[in-house]
């Protein structure tokens, strides 16, 4: 059985930093391709960052570079997703999901992601 787990969640002020994991299990985690999602209340869920299977490669959305950094470690079977200079509007449920195409690098749509993780909530004052 799959399980995505996420951790690291929690309210912080604007302009700091937070460290999300995903710890995943049941799975060949190597040879996938892991992304963040992110829903905020009464939004769609959307794409944050994505990295290949080796993590030689990686894509983020536009509103997300340079402030978000995704990164893995195979050995751990783990996902991080580094967020810095968090913004109110930041504030969402952020979700791992896996991908079972690992060495393709562009991929946003959620439909194409096979498993999921609960998600955990990242909340940002002002």
């Amino acid at each position: 059985q799959v399980q995505l787990v996420e951790s690291g969640g929690g309210l912080v002020q604007a302009g700091g930093s937070l460290r999300l994991s995903c710890a995943a299990s049941g799975l060949t985690f190597s040879s996938y391709a892991m992304g963040w999602f992110r829903q905020a209340p009464g939004k769609a869920r959307e794409f944050v960052p994505r990295i290949t299977w080796s993590g030689g490669s990686t894509y983020y959305a536009d509103s997300m570079k340079g402030r978000f950094t995704i990164s893995r470690d195979n050995d751990k079977n783990a996902v991080y997703l580094q967020m810095n200079s968090l913004k109110p509007e930041d504030t969402a449920v952020y979700y791992c999901a896996a991908d079972r195409h690992g060495a393709i690098v562009a991929v946003t749509s959620r439909a194409l992601y096979n498993y999921w993780g609960q998600g955990t909530q990242v909340t940002v004052s002002s």
